[in-house]
């Protein structure tokens, strides 16, 4: 209450603090006058030498250069100015009121990542080879409540393997879930859940996974078959029927991504297609379309690709770097051997090679960070389990997976070259106004650092500049340094040419102002004073 109180007095009534300050410097002025120690402080001052002024001017500028090496390093890391930061968050409230500032940066929207790895057998290798962790806390605690949402249900309270499991998802340690993934097994040999943690995080091989999930597919359509036939009846076992179809189809997507990687091309390609006729609501985040897509690239099976394109490539349906690079990949493939882009500028675009450059426009539009990873001109790293379209984190996740499908087609990453930065010159101000998309989202660098680890650089877009008060920092830290330094070394040769300066700057201005006197007649106050 005080600090709106003292809020609303500085916007009301500002005018009275000003002439309060005036009426207590009017008041005091006498009693200051009398006061002795103001002619102490007038003897101090008097007393200071030149060699005193130029250790303050050198300390000031130490500190200002400082203050803008840690700014520098702030804005390198959090990608935004602390000053700025601290001033908007702490200051502004207390001058300007909270009443509509209170702008909370938009939350952006995270989706599991349809080519998800298995932790055993997949980051675990790359852990025990690099000693980085590929996974980020957030990342994995995202993971954890999908999993939850997945496979716990309200009817399984009081069943010991599933309260197990319950728990065990929650688990940060990787040795602590795979314990209470065999405990629960101890406890219900049949524990279905507890052997897809076994698959995702033991399995040291895509063999075993598939071996595991195997089994845990035979357990999974048993206990779907038991509540389809009564799940009407009873609202729990309506609820374990909901649960059992989630286990069965995350079960069976696994299984097909197994085969992807065991080159059970074929078999991975009619599982998708069949999950993507059967997929329930909840599951819909899992993106299974991404799956068949990548699977019928590495087939070669382009004509099936742009059927389902067909299909997802829709305008009211939400898009993804799957789609829109696929897209533009497909209509690249016509034209890429024989594209040359100085004859294009020559004679002009054909009708394919039109409907390409526009397609490569569209997908860098969506996403503006894939194009350095396909050209090699930045390193990508394991994808995360959770990405965020539009970010930094989806375009990585592509990259890993379809970088190969972009260098199978001969050309294609010659015209991606040479065509995406155009993009750029339909959407000059990207967060403002997009072109064929919404505007660029504000929020995706901040949760893009959530997602991928400390080791990797994250992409940002549209590239940010240096905030003006480190630039103004350095320059007047360097300027005062280097001018108190001359003032030491060479007090009268700094001295005269701090004069010959200041001297070039008001010649100039006195001679304008001389000019402008004889070109304006004598009275022009009175005149204009009269207008």
């Amino acid at each position: 209450m005080i600090k709106t109180f003292i809020g609303w007095i500085w916007r009301k009534l500002w005018w009275a603090w000003y002439l309060a300050i005036t009426l207590v410097v009017c008041y005091t002025r006498d009693c200051l006058r009398k006061r002795a120690i103001w002619d102490v402080v007038a003897v101090f001052m008097d007393s200071l030498t030149p060699k005193f002024y130029i250790a303050l001017t050198a300390t000031s500028s130490l500190i200002s250069a400082l203050i803008m090496v840690l700014e520098l390093i702030y804005f390198q890391r959090y990608g935004v100015s602390f000053i700025e930061q601290f001033s908007l968050n702490y200051i502004s409230p207390w001058i300007g009121g909270d009443n509509d500032n209170n702008q909370q940066v938009p939350e952006c929207k995270v989706w599991r990542n349809p080519l998800g790895l298995f932790r055993g057998a997949e980051y675990s290798r790359y852990f025990n080879a690099t000693k980085r962790d590929p996974l980020t806390f957030y990342d994995m605690n995202l993971s954890a409540q999908d999993h939850q949402a997945f496979f716990i249900c309200d009817a399984d309270n009081g069943k010991p393997d599933y309260e197990i499991m319950q728990a065990a998802w929650r688990e940060r340690v990787p040795a602590a879930r795979i314990k209470a993934a065999h405990l629960a097994l101890e406890k219900n040999a049949d524990c279905v859940t507890a052997l897809i943690m076994l698959a995702e995080e033991e399995a040291p091989t895509m063999l075993k996974v598939e071996k595991i999930l195997r089994k845990a597919l035979k357990l999974a359509e048993a206990n779907y078959k038991k509540t389809q036939k009564s799940h009407h009846l009873d609202a729990n076992i309506e609820m374990q029927h909901r649960r059992d179809l989630n286990v069965l189809i995350y079960i069976r997507r696994r299984i097909a991504m197994c085969c992807r990687k065991l080159r059970k091309l074929k078999e991975a390609a009619k599982m998708f297609r069949d999950l993507s006729k059967e997929m329930p609501p909840i599951m819909n985040i899992l993106n299974v379309h991404e799956n068949l897509i990548e699977v019928l690239l590495e087939m070669q099976s382009y004509a099936d690709v742009q059927s389902v394109l067909a299909k997802y490539d829709d305008i009211n349906l939400p898009k993804s770097a799957v789609i829109c690079y696929t897209s533009a990949l497909l209509k690249i493939r016509i034209i890429a051997e024989k594209y040359n882009g100085g004859n294009s500028l020559k004679k002009g675009l054909n009708q394919a090679e039109e409907v390409a450059l526009e397609a490569i426009h569209r997908a860098v539009e969506f996403n503006p960070h894939v194009p350095k990873y396909l050209l090699e001109m930045k390193s990508y790293i394991f994808p995360p389990e959770h990405i965020l379209k539009r970010g930094d984190s989806e375009a990585v996740a592509y990259a890993f997976f379809h970088l190969a499908h972009w260098k199978r087609i001969k050309g294609a990453l010659t015209v991606l070259s040479v065509t995406w930065e155009s993009a750029f010159n339909q959407i000059p101000y990207p967060l403002e106004k997009g072109y064929l998309f919404h505007p660029y989202p504000t929020c995706t660098e901040l949760a893009d650092r959530e997602l991928l680890p400390n080791y990797h650089k994250v992409s940002v877009f549209p590239q940010k500049d240096l905030p003006f008060f480190i630039h103004f920092t350095a320059g007047l830290s360097s300027f005062t340094a280097l001018l108190a330094l001359l003032i030491y070394l060479h007090p009268q040769f700094t001295g005269s040419l701090v004069y010959i300066l200041c001297m070039w700057i008001i010649v100039p201005v006195n001679y304008c102002l001389d000019r402008l006197e004889t070109m304006l007649p004598n009275n022009v106050m009175d005149i204009l004073s009269n207008i």
